[in-house]
């Protein structure tokens, strides 16, 4: 079987999903890894609350128990991380999987890019969730702030509207906190990637390109990590 990255949408919106796999476009290749972009059905619209957070926990480890036999990596595409410890924990044995969430690979990548990063949310009451993400990762000295567009996850697909909200949020970020460097804290945004980071002057990371790419660099090197008992 051909080794395969599958990055997962742990919410059931299949235009999200649609989203990513878009996103995946630049790091395809025919040297692979292939890479394979999957819904998880039994989640949410949205992942927008902790409880949603907590309810797909066990099936995205029963999802990648089952994809543990072709899978190269892992990678869970939302921006809270859900399971993503639980996840690496249940793909430890026999050979560490590669297992990366977007929020701290964005996160990580945003750190090599600029000094100070910013994040644009989709929702206010994500951020407090967020927050201890950063907080647990050790990067807040060099976290400028978070600030979020108001649209459910669901709404993301009215481009013009969409758009306009995250550039005029990514001008308050750049302006009144010092970003030097933009995180889309969401999945499945790449088609905003681009016209956001010449309307803000600053380079901006879509979260899921940037855990792809680890994930494929891990693998091409064999960097598995070492397997927990």
């Amino acid at each position: 079987m051909t080794p395969t990255l599958y990055v997962i949408n742990p919410n059931s919106t299949r235009a999200v999903t649609a989203g990513i796999d878009l996103a995946m476009a630049p790091l395809r290749s025919a040297d692979g890894p292939r890479i394979e972009c999957l819904t998880l059905e039994v989640g949410p619209p949205g992942i927008q609350t902790q409880f949603d957070v907590e309810s797909v926990t066990l099936p995205l480890v029963q999802l990648a128990r089952s994809l543990q036999p072709t899978a190269a990596a892992v990678v869970i595409a939302c921006f809270s991380d859900p399971g993503l410890f639980a996840v690496r924990e249940a793909l430890a044995q026999p050979l560490a999987i590669p297992v990366l969430g977007i929020s701290e690979c964005g996160v990580l990548t945003a750190l090599t890019i600029g000094q100070r990063f910013g994040v644009i949310a989709i929702l206010e009451t994500s951020i407090p969730r967020h927050l201890r993400t950063y907080g647990a990762m050790g990067v807040l000295d060099r976290f400028a702030g978070e600030m979020a567009i108001g649209l459910q996850v669901t709404e993301l697909e009215n481009y013009e509207v969409t758009l306009a909200r995250m550039i005029a949020t990514g001008q308050r970020l750049r302006a009144e906190k010092g970003a030097d460097v933009i995180v889309m804290g969401c999945a499945g945004m790449a088609r905003y990637q681009q016209p956001l980071q010449a309307a803000l002057g600053i380079p901006v990371v879509e979260p899921s390109q940037a855990a792809v790419a680890m994930a494929m660099g891990r693998v091409r090197l064999n960097w598995h990590g070492a397997a927990r008992a």
